[in-house]
């Protein structure tokens, strides 16, 4: 089964929408943009793990068991203090619940802790995109300066003095110590195992028409008509996973906070961002960074919608820690072009507009965001081994 295989609206949801179609303009949104029930997740030629017979990865696959201790494994960190879990909890959605993510020793960061729950389906990672699957994320999160600091050839070391991994190793990828590009294999296959496709959303699409309140109904009409989300979040992942820039405000902790103002230049230093476009910056260049194209200062990846009912705060920068002042947000005509002055080129969305919805619809619009939310996905922390006892 294809992984966003796109499931055909079923004759009722036909019905329930005519109106949307009849009165929504072209310049609402493209018609061709539907909404889609998610698959299984997909597994690269090159990481393969055990799935069911449905395709859904395995959790006693023995390299994601290798994959979920590494994944919680603080000994890969610079300084052994911090584990992708510590930034990725299920206490909060597989984020950290803050609205800046948490930063390494002495550095700050400036961009929100995206949920790892459903980042396999997704075809680039990080706000910037720079890290096109799993195995690239784990790795740049893994050795940041920013992050986690982590240097690959330390990683091998202290893993190698850790007899349970060193058989582990050998058991899955059949090496005779552990070696750095196997770690986010095992990470990345791990990580394919946090995924949700039970919601409430999922089981309408698929012919389940009680699953979705009359409220999420109606708000999902908004969504697709009045409201037009479905410009940008549209599919199985409910994001065109593209690069936009809404005017997201700023937050004041990025201005404010000297580790965080340090690391943001030093990384544009590292970025190779021309000086005079440093000299006058005072936001997340975002895409940017990546480009140095002025037509794409500003853009984030569109979000997925999914798990956000755990995953908040919400934005690149952690701007709103609701829903609701989400769709304030967007109900006003979202933000202003910060960057146009900056690199002469007007980058905001033209599809960003006041939307003119009621307290009822916002309401509404509301009940569909958390629809695509299911029961809170749990993962238990497992024992950590030792180092060897070198006495």
């Amino acid at each position: 089964m294809n992984r966003l295989a796109k499931i055909p609206f079923l004759p009722v949801l036909i019905g329930l929408f005519s109106v949307v179609f009849v009165t929504a303009t072209a310049a609402t949104f493209q018609m061709g943009n539907t909404l889609e029930a998610l698959g299984p997740p997909p597994i690269p030629e090159d990481n393969l793990q055990s799935v069911d017979e449905n395709g859904m990865p395995l959790l006693d696959d023995p390299k994601v068991e290798l994959g979920k201790m590494l994944f919680f494994e603080n000994r890969l960190s610079g300084d052994a203090s911090i584990s992708c879990a510590d930034c990725h909890s299920d206490d909060f959605g597989f984020s950290d619940g803050q609205d800046l993510c948490r930063a390494y020793q002495a550095a700050g960061n400036w961009r929100n802790c995206p949920t790892v729950v459903n980042a396999a389906y997704k075809d680039d990672l990080f706000w910037d995109g720079r890290a096109p699957r799993l195995e690239d994320q784990a790795k740049g999160a893994a050795t940041s300066v920013v992050e986690g600091h982590g240097d690959t050839g330390m990683m091998e070391e202290r893993l190698a003095l850790i007899p349970d991994y060193v058989d582990r190793f050998k058991t899955v990828f059949g090496t005779d110590l552990p070696q750095e590009e196997d770690i986010w294999k095992a990470i990345a296959a791990f990580e394919r195992t946090i995924v949700q496709i039970d919601t409430p959303f999922d089981q309408f699409m698929i012919g389940n028409l009680g699953a979705m309140t009359d409220d999420a109904k109606a708000g999902m009409a908004l969504f697709m008509g009045k409201a037009a989300c479905i410009q940008c979040h549209m599919g199985p992942l409910l994001s065109d996973q593209q690069f936009h820039n809404i005017g997201v405000p700023d937050n004041e902790l990025f201005a404010t906070d000297p580790l965080t103002q340090v690391t943001f230049r030093f990384q544009q230093i590292m970025n190779e961002v021309p000086e005079d476009i440093r000299e006058k910056v005072k936001t997340d260049l975002g895409l940017y960074l990546q480009t140095k194209d002025p037509e794409d200062m500003g853009k984030f990846r569109t979000p997925s919608l999914r798990y956000l009912k755990y995953s908040a705060p919400y934005m690149h920068n952690g701007a709103f820690f609701t829903l609701e002042e989400v769709v304030d947000f967007y109900n006003d005509g979202a933000g202003e072009d910060q960057f146009e002055a900056l690199g002469g080129v007007k980058t905001r969305s033209e599809l960003v507009r006041p939307l003119n919805l009621s307290d009822d619809e916002k309401r509404q619009l509301v009940a569909f965001l958390e629809s695509t939310s299911g029961k809170e996905i749990k993962v238990d922390q497992p024992v950590l081994p030792p180092y060897a006892d070198l006495n």
